[in-house]
């Protein structure tokens, strides 16, 4: 099972060099000139992390739901269970951002809700790997975006920065062991990431703004 690493909760998250390296290199979006950071600016943020944590929890509970209970399928429904467990710590930290900030959630989370399920049903029905493949590829775009905002909060808001550095552990882990077990093995892999990819960019866009 995936065991996600921990984050020293006194460190700065710019001591990663990935982290370091999208501050000099990236077109990260910084508020305006002025004391902290601007409301709207913040909204994006929570509302669109709170969108992606609950996408992944319904991707891999519609997945789980279809290896549950199926010989021989226990152990990936295990691993499932546990990413989900890891996935729900972080959308209920979210619903707690968002209700302390009193920022509404994407107006597109219906939408999301079923095109997660959709997606992890489907790429469980294709296989095992199929199902890590998708992991592989949603996990990699969440754990870029995390090192974004990261990266824009280490000065501004650093304890959620160090929050968001241990979910990008998590999420890393999860990533990593999709790969270990033979996600780009999966049948038409290089397709169906860049499809799994896209759509996780095209959401992540959409819920900052709606």
């Amino acid at each position: 099972m995936p065991v996600p690493p921990e984050v020293d909760p006194s460190a700065d998250p710019l001591n990663d060099p990935e982290i370091t390296g999208r501050r000099g290199s990236r077109a990260i979006p910084l508020p305006r000139p002025g004391a902290g950071m601007s409301r709207a600016r913040m909204a994006e943020i929570l509302r669109v992390d709170h969108a992606g944590e609950y996408a992944a929890v319904q991707i891999y509970r519609a997945q789980r739901a279809v290896f549950e209970g199926r010989k021989g399928k226990s152990a990936i429904a295990d691993d499932l269970t546990e990413m989900e467990g890891h996935e729900q710590v972080h959308l209920s930290r979210f619903e707690a951002l968002l209700n302390q900030n009193r920022v509404a959630p994407t107006a597109a989370l219906p939408l999301w809700h079923l095109a997660a399920g959709v997606l992890g049903a489907g790429t469980a029905l294709m296989g095992e790997k199929a199902a890590h493949a998708c992991t592989e590829a949603v996990e990699a775009v969440i754990e870029q975006h995390y090192a974004d905002q990261i990266a824009e909060l280490a000065d501004r808001d650093p304890e959620l920065a160090r929050e968001l550095a241990q979910f990008r552990a998590e999420e890393m882990a999860h990533h990593d062991h999709a790969v270990e077990h033979g996600s780009r093995d999966a049948p038409g892999y290089r397709l169906l990431s860049s499809v799994i990819k896209a759509g996780c960019r095209a959401a992540i866009k959409v819920s900052e703004r709606v």
